[in-house]
C-alpha cells in the first residue's frame, strides 16, 4: 500500500511539474519586435535585426506618423458605433477619436492623418481634397465660412456660415470630405511611386467601389538597403485606425519586408507594387 502511495505522489509531482513548465514557457513567447510599453509606433514597435530607421525631420509628415498615439498593448479596434472587431488582423490601434458616423474607411482615414498633420502645423493651405467628381475643396474656403453646394451636375461654393477656425469647423470639413471623396478621388490626386523608393507617408491604393488603401507609417533599412516597413489602415465599416499585422511571415510581422515580387498582402486586401502612391512628385 505504501509503495502505491508513494508511486501515486511521484506521479501527481511529475504531473505539476510538466504543467508548471509548460506555462512558464508559454509566457515567456513574446515578439521581440513589440515593445508592449510603448505608447506611439516608434516607442512600440522594434526594428528587425540588422536594420535601422533613417533619420526624419522633426516637422515632417514622417516624423508625425512615426510618433502617432497608440492605444494600450492589447486594445482592440472599435467600430464607429463602438462595438468591438475582433478580427485578428491588427497589432496596435491608432489612439485617434473617430465621429460615431460611417464615415472614416480606409482612404478617409488617411485623409484625415494628412490633414490632422496640416492642421497641428497650422498649415491650412495644404489642407485640400479633391471630391469624387474632381471639384477641389479647400479648407481655406471653408474658413471663410463657405460650403459646398452639389445641385444636379453643379458644384459650387456658397457663403453659408460665419468665418470660424475651430478644431470642430475642421472635423466638419473633414466629415464632408469624407462623404464625397474616396479612393477612386485619392487614387487620382497622389502620383505613382517606385516600390523600391518606399518611404514613410506613402499610400498603397487600389480605387474603385469597394476600393482600399493602407499607409507606410514607419520604414528601416539595413546594410544591402534592403527595407521593411509598417502599415496602417482604416476598413469598412468606419472603425479606428490600426497598425496592421504581416499574414505572410509571423517571424518579422507586423514588419513588411520589401523583397517582394509584385504583389503584397495584407490582411484584409491584396495591393500590387505598382499601386504605390506619393503625396509629392
Amino acid at each position: 500500500m505504501k509503495t502505491l502511495v508513494n508511486t501515486g505522489c511521484i506521479a501527481l509531482l511529475l504531473l505539476a511539474f510538466i504543467c508548471c513548465t509548460q506555462s512558464v514557457n508559454y509566457t515567456l513567447t513574446v515578439n521581440p519586435l513589440i515593445n508592449e510599453s510603448g505608447t506611439s509606433v516608434l516607442s512600440r514597435f522594434n526594428i528587425p535585426k540588422g536594420y535601422e530607421r533613417r533619420a526624419v525631420k522633426q516637422a515632417s509628415f514622417a516624423h508625425y506618423l512615426q510618433n502617432l498615439p497608440l492605444k494600450a498593448a492589447g486594445s482592440k479596434v472599435k467600430y464607429y458605433d463602438g462595438s468591438i472587431k475582433y478580427k485578428d488582423v491588427y497589432e496596435a490601434v491608432v489612439n485617434i477619436d473617430i465621429d460615431n458616423k460611417n464615415l472614416q474607411q480606409c482612404a478617409d482615414a488617411i485623409m484625415r492623418l494628412r490633414a490632422e498633420y496640416f492642421y497641428a502645423q497650422k498649415s491650412y493651405n495644404n489642407i485640400s481634397f479633391n471630391l469624387t467628381n474632381g471639384f477641389l475643396v479647400d479648407y481655406t474656403e471653408w474658413i471663410k465660412g463657405n460650403r459646398v453646394i452639389l445641385k444636379g451636375n453643379q458644384t459650387y461654393w456658397q457663403k453659408s456660415a460665419a468665418p470660424s477656425n475651430t478644431y470642430k469647423d475642421f472635423r466638419n470639413y473633414m466629415n464632408f470630405v469624407f462623404v464625397y471623396a474616396g479612393t477612386l478621388s485619392l487614387e487620382k490626386t497622389l502620383y505613382r511611386k517606385e516600390f523600391e523608393n518606399i518611404a514613410i507617408g506613402d499610400v498603397f491604393i487600389i480605387g474603385g467601389s469597394p476600393g482600399h488603401a493602407v499607409i507606410v507609417v514607419d520604414v528601416a533599412e539595413n546594410q544591402k538597403r534592403e527595407k521593411v516597413f509598417l502599415l496602417a489602415q482604416s476598413y469598412m465599416p468606419a472603425q479606428e485606425i490600426q497598425i496592421l499585422k504581416n499574414p505572410n511571415n509571423k517571424q518579422l510581422s507586423p514588419w513588411y519586408s520589401a523583397n517582394i515580387i509584385n504583389e503584397l498582402v495584407t490582411p484584409e486586401w491584396a495591393f500590387r507594387t505598382h499601386h504605390l502612391r506619393s503625396w509629392e512628385k
